[in-house]
């Protein structure tokens, strides 16, 4: 969800501490960025519960992850490219409810579907956040159209359009804010980078795909046989999230610790909020709220915005499991510390596949 920057040379524990108590400077600002996230997350969830069926509304919430992508990318250039990458996550999700009913097919199809969206999103280099929300897109259709009792749990027709409605409106939310910049600013929605439209994966990214191929497949078996055979896809979105789009050795570390650093506090704010007796009314802003946290510190510091993301994440899990099914707060909480432990751990070690930095000046 951030750009991986480039650490100074110093100490490696004055950097790590450093990371995690200061901002870094933004190359633009992020409020416009945020607001179109937060927008994204509260418009179909507030639709959704004003028509009664909250439960599709939290479905469709995931349509948002669309917005975190090309954030530097031309406004006007992003609008037009945003609904290709919201086919890809439904396309992803597809693919999980298809798989959700046999377990051992759907932890294969984590693995596969890793490595293809790892290909395609490095090969066209689209940046930040990497493939990370894709292969959530996938973890979270297994779960919720997982079969309960001889029957799934959520209807897969339901999920999907829910979720295509979500990936709709933060579509058209991109294009509303571009139309405002063009009265607002004639021009400005021109103004920011261009995507690459030919595909190439050089020797950096090839490194990365094979780091993700690693951490996908080895974070898969240990979930299975050892840590949370359910939600397998935490750990392996963990450590694709800490793997980046350009992280080498350092960073790798950097990032691993910040990830399990966050989420430990956003797991203590996920378990204050889940005490509250919140209304349905409140969840849509609360969930916008938390997305705009995410987005506007996601590459200024990235503990901070797992922050604001552990909580988002951990509510909807709790808000679209069966009954009973996420377990209580504690448990959950458990859960999702020891698989960011996992992959984080292995997202970090990963980084030893690249060189370093000298070796390849040399």
């Amino acid at each position: 969800m951030g750009e991986d920057e480039a650490l100074p040379e110093e100490g490696h524990l004055r950097v790590w501490f450093r990371s995690l108590v200061t901002l870094a400077p933004a190359p633009s600002p992020r409020w416009s960025i945020a607001l179109q996230a937060a927008l994204s997350m509260f418009l179909p969830l507030g639709l959704f519960t004003a028509l009664g069926r909250g439960d599709l509304g939290l479905q469709a919430a995931g349509g948002a992850f669309v917005a975190t992508y090309l954030t530097a990318v031309a406004p006007a250039t992003r609008a037009r490219a945003l609904p290709v990458l919201g086919l890809a996550l439904v396309a992803c999700a597809a693919a999980g409810v298809a798989l959700a009913p046999v377990p051992l097919l759907a932890a294969i199809g984590l693995v596969v579907v890793t490595l293809v969206i790892s290909v395609l999103h490095f090969g066209f280099r689209l940046g930040a956040p990497g493939p990370v929300f894709f292969v959530l897109a996938y973890g979270i259709a297994t779960h919720v159209t997982a079969v309960v009792d001889g029957r799934r749990h959520a209807d897969p027709l339901l999920f999907l359009i829910a979720l295509t409605t979500g990936v709709a409106i933060t579509c058209a939310t991109a294009v509303v804010f571009v139309l405002v910049r063009r009265v607002a600013r004639p021009g400005s929605e021109r103004i920011g980078q261009s995507i690459e439209a030919n595909f190439a994966l050089g020797p950096d990214s090839r490194a990365l795909l094979v780091r993700v191929i690693v951490v996908a497949a080895i974070g898969t078996l240990l979930s299975l046989l050892l840590v949370d055979a359910e939600r397998a896809y935490w750990a392996v979105c963990a450590g694709v999230a800490v793997i980046g789009v350009n992280a080498g050795r350092r960073v790798a570390f950097i990032r691993g610790s910040q990830r399990l650093v966050g989420t430990v506090v956003g797991a203590g704010l996920f378990a204050a909020l889940a005490a509250l007796p919140l209304p349905g009314f409140a969840l849509p802003v609360l969930f916008g709220a938390l997305q705009f946290g995410a987005e506007l510190f996601v590459i200024r510091n990235y503990a901070l915005a797992l922050v604001f993301i552990t909580p988002l994440v951990l509510l909807l899990i709790v808000s679209t499991s069966p009954a009973g099914g996420a377990g209580t707060p504690a448990a959950l909480i458990a859960e999702r510390v020891v698989d960011t432990l996992v992959g984080a751990t292995l997202g970090a070690l990963s980084g030893f596949v690249h060189p370093r930095a000298d070796a390849r000046r040399g």
